[in-house]
């Protein structure tokens, strides 16, 4: 016989036992009772199978739900997005004649709810593929990042203007004290003396540091960013509402930067920040990076400047 479950087996016993002594010898030396004894022995069949548990569910329910009732509690919760109970059960009461329990209807509608359909997934956004910059300078991705609270020791607020080149993730960083169009267009002159390539194209998020593409009142104005870029003949690009990860790669930047550098120090002053901010940034360039087959900005950089115009 195949191996039994402990419950199995023990019923095995008392069964076998029976069969050689009386019930109630059987009943003692077990410390069961006379009529579990009795049930074994008569379901008992010489195999495992008639030893299993049957259901102890009732073979009538007279005071079961009707389809009826069942029909109504579906169409009430339905209605209140089987969320608010106890609306449903006020009207199955007052309008559909309903005489149940209010803990009776919990249970039926607990019940009906798992029974429900499930929602329909919505399908996963299909992104398109997203094509990488074919030199340095064609693209700059540009955003601003608050330095962290807990690396600044005098209390006040600064920011850090990030840009990063899309083809070799060339990046240049530079602290301010206020996030505005003029701080801007002052980062984005020292880019352009820093940068080892001629800038293409500038590409940012719709903050009112950059433009004012969505206030109302001045939508049309040009700010001293924008009017900067028109100056120097370069291509501006906003990237579209809410999708930050069209910046991806200046947002991931700043996470790196965070981890790498603001974690690591302690700033006493605007001038003390852009200190230690350039010590990093001499460094930065020069770390390996996977998305570049384990190369680095400036390597990258070296590599296109012979075709470079």
């Amino acid at each position: 016989m195949s191996s039994l479950s402990h419950p199995k087996y023990q019923r095995q016993r008392i069964v076998k036992y029976a069969q050689k002594h009386s019930v109630t010898e059987t009943a003692i030396r077990y410390k069961v009772s006379r009529k579990t004894v009795y049930k074994w022995l008569s379901r008992y069949d010489g195999t495992a199978s008639s030893l299993e548990d049957r259901s102890h569910r009732p073979k009538t329910s007279p005071r079961s739900h009707t389809e009826q009732e069942l029909r109504q509690i579906r169409r009430r919760l339905k209605k209140y997005k089987w969320s608010d109970l106890l609306l449903a059960y006020q009207e199955l009461v007052e309008i559909d004649g309903y005489t149940r329990s209010y803990g009776g209807f919990k249970r039926i509608a607990a019940r009906l709810k798992d029974l429900k359909p499930p929602k329909k997934k919505k399908k996963k956004r299909k992104l398109k593929p997203y094509r990488r910059a074919d030199y340095p300078g064609q693209k700059i991705q540009i955003d601003v990042k608050y330095v962290p609270s807990y690396c600044i020791a005098d209390g006040r607020k600064y920011y850090q203007y990030t840009a990063v080149d899309e083809c070799s993730r060339w990046t240049y960083r530079e602290l301010y004290d206020e996030h505005s169009t003029y701080s801007s267009r002052d980062f984005l002159e020292k880019l352009i003396r820093h940068a080892p390539f001629p800038v293409r194209e500038v590409q940012t998020d719709n903050g009112t540091e950059f433009t004012n593409r969505l206030l109302v009142i001045k939508s049309k104005h040009l700010t001293l960013f924008e009017k900067a870029l028109e100056e120097l003949g370069i291509v501006y690009h906003r990237i579209q509402i809410a999708t930050p990860r069209h910046n991806g790669k200046v947002e991931r930047q700043h996470r790196t930067d965070e981890a790498r550098f603001y974690k690591q120090m302690r700033m006493y002053s605007l001038e003390d920040g852009r200190k230690q901010l350039e010590v990093y940034q001499r460094r930065s360039n020069n770390y390996i990076k996977t998305c570049l087959g384990m190369k680095s900005p400036n390597t990258i950089v070296k590599m296109y400047q012979g075709v470079m115009f």
